[in-house]
């Protein structure tokens, strides 16, 4: 091809590419003005707030560094801005299960759907922490503080090894997780499993990983290349001054009062505190078989549509948990479409009423001319990876069918609370809080506000490098059930 005619066909490319960017733009403004004064800057919404950072300074929440929970400063917030009825509370993304033990303690029943196992693990050794059994368990962690049975000699309990974590631990720290599983086996069942979620707690910090969003990343001294850099996560902390402090930790919070430090907690302490409920599962799977009308209200921060691949994130805590890598790969198609791995899901075969949710979605022209361009770069070999438009089509429609389920499950004057990010690709925005937020109003709710934090998220450096340093809206959903 003559070298003038290449360059004709590349500018017509970027032509094309350039007008679907705008029409893009054009659609996106249309969508805000769709919401007049619904869009609202909220200085109250820091990113600690909305983040675990908050959570640090928490007896209770603090145990597990659950980087992609909210804060229950959060959830307090929003609970005293807008009333929500007494009832029972919903969260279909449950993670550490912040959310179901704020509202416990502000006196409503709460059920969380929860589809990983660090999750579930999570949620139930809180749940008997904060149990009748509380002080037994005290007692028990201050026997194995005493006795320190993982230094003794004898026999060593394995645990599972993934391709992605093999060699995560020096060897004296693997031997001496193998012996504290294998002392474990004689506990009573309640201290047994607070226990073990301490050693959970604990396994980042006394590995050569590092938990960094969409992998784990390798210290140089585990001996594993770690991209072109290497990489020092800093002090690797021997196994026994991490799980002395972790388990002190636990047990000093637990002899205190949960909350005593925290001023609207104090004034609660009065109430009486309400069920927890952990129900296991993909909640596209669990969501469909609840009550309709069941809920006064749903809190929840969905994975956001990022990539972020939690499975492997959290590969060292679901290796101890017994997962092998057929079951990674399992969990990882169960959840959520927001890895580039995740293949699509039959909608319509799972429940054959989301059809009203899918049709909303072939409808909304700002997330069809997302998906068409998308759909455009991948087909120019322009995306990093060519799953991201198949991700991003899967996430939208996925959440779709979601919205429409909590929608069923909310009794009237229900409110919906959901904490999510925006995200780009390709140098396209995507308007996640728009267009969730006009799929919910199709389905029926109420956009009540958009609540978006003062300060914007940054895209990724490989973004900023072509299209410069342009925050992105992160956000709280406020929608009500009004009928």
């Amino acid at each position: 091809m003559p070298a003038d005619t290449a360059q004709e066909v590349q500018g017509s490319e970027n032509t094309q590419g350039d007008m679907l960017l705008g029409q893009i733009e054009e659609l996106d403004k249309s969508l805000i003005e769709y919401f007049p004064d619904t869009l609202v800057v909220d200085s109250a919404l820091t990113r600690k707030l909305v983040s675990f950072q908050a959570n640090k300074a928490r007896t209770y929440y603090r145990w597990y560094k659950y980087k992609e929970a909210f804060s229950a400063d959060l959830v307090e917030y929003l609970f005293r801005k807008y009333k929500v009825v007494s009832g029972k509370i919903l969260d279909p993304f449950a993670g550490a299960g912040t959310a179901l033990f704020v509202c416990s303690s502000l006196g409503y029943h709460t059920e969380g759907i929860e589809l990983l196992p660090i999750g579930q693990k999570i949620i139930q050794a809180n749940a008997l922490a904060r149990g009748a059994n509380k002080q037994s368990i005290v007692s028990g962690l201050e026997s194995w503080l005493l006795q320190k049975p993982w230094n003794a000699n004898g026999e060593i309990k394995g645990f599972e090894v993934l391709r992605i974590t093999d060699g995560a631990y020096p060897q004296k720290t693997h031997h001496k997780i193998g012996r504290y599983l294998n002392e474990l086996a004689g506990k009573p069942l309640e201290t047994k499993e607070v226990l073990l979620f301490a050693l959970l707690c604990v396994l980042e910090s006394i590995s050569y990983t590092r938990k960094d969003g969409q992998y784990l990343r390798w210290d140089y001294r585990s001996g594993r290349r770690n991209g072109k850099n290497p990489f020092d996560k800093g002090k690797i902390l021997s196994f026994d001054e991490a799980i002395v402090e972790k388990l002190n930790e636990i047990k000093d919070d637990m002899d205190r009062e949960e909350g005593e430090d925290d001023l609207f907690s104090v004034i609660q302490k009065d109430i009486q505190t309400g069920a927890v409920n952990l129900l296991k599962g993909s909640c596209l799977e669990v969501l469909p078989k609840l009550g309709s009308r069941t809920y006064s209200g749903i809190i929840t921060s969905p994975p956001y549509c990022n990539r972020y691949d939690y499975t492997r994130t959290y590969a060292l805590e679901h290796a101890l948990l017994g997962v092998n890598d057929i079951g990674l790969a399992g969990l990882r198609q169960a959840m959520l479409s927001c890895t580039v791995e995740n293949r699509v899901k039959s909608l319509i075969d799972l429940n054959p009423a989301w059809q009203t949710a899918i049709g909303i979605c072939d409808d909304l022209p700002l997330l069809q001319g997302i998906l068409n361009y998308l759909d455009y770069k991948k087909d120019k070999k322009e995306l990093n990876n060519s799953g991201i438009a198949r991700m991003v089509r899967g996430y939208f429609y996925e959440m779709a069918c979601v919205i429409q389920e909590c929608y069923r499950v909310l009794d009237k004057d229900g409110m919906m609370f959901m904490v999510n990010d925006n995200v780009r690709y390709a140098g396209a925005a995507i308007s996640v809080d728009t267009i969730l937020s006009k799929i919910a109003k199709d389905i029926g709710f109420q956009i009540e506000k958009i609540l978006v934090l003062p300060q914007g998220k940054g895209n990724s450096s490989q973004q900023m490098g072509k299209q410069g340093r342009k925050a992105l809206r992160k956000c709280v959903y406020v929608w009500k059930k009004d009928k």
